[in-house]
């Protein structure tokens, strides 16, 4: 949209999504930023944002299999700490599982520009441990 001179409309105050931590290491980019999967559950990609609500702010998560396009997980909270993220991966995973489709050990990447404020180096350990290979693009480990 930036490139066609394109924006959303904008009502009431911005909200920032998205605050990068300059003093952690960004982690490689995995994709190269080639977001095409040749099979399910083999790339997934996150992201958040806002939505204005009358008690105030939700932030609200989405993992999207870039193979079928389908959201596999979301999740929605008032703050934007890294469970906000960690609970849409975590659903995803849950819901590949239930329908016959579980993510094999060393073939998902998990891709996320930014993170969640920095937060993703608790969230890269925990990926790891789930043989999910992270492909965040502030902090954390590769696998």
């Amino acid at each position: 949209m930036k490139a066609e001179g394109l924006s959303g409309a904008m009502r009431g105050k911005k909200v920032v999504t998205t605050v990068s931590d300059k003093s952690v290491d960004r982690a490689p980019d995995l994709l190269e930023r080639n977001f095409v999967a040749s099979a399910p559950n083999r790339v997934w990609v996150a992201d958040f944002t806002h939505v204005a609500a009358w008690a105030g702010t939700v932030y609200v998560a989405f993992v999207v299999d870039t193979f079928s396009r389908r959201i596999v997980g979301w999740s929605a909270a008032t703050n934007k700490q890294t469970p906000l993220i960690l609970s849409a991966l975590e659903m995803g995973l849950w819901q590949r599982d239930r329908a016959g489709f579980p993510v094999v050990p060393r073939e998902l990447i998990h891709h996320s520009d930014a993170g969640s404020q920095g937060g993703f180096h608790r969230s890269s350990q925990h990926l790891d441990r789930g043989g999910v290979a992270w492909d965040g693009q502030q902090g954390g480990s590769r696998r």
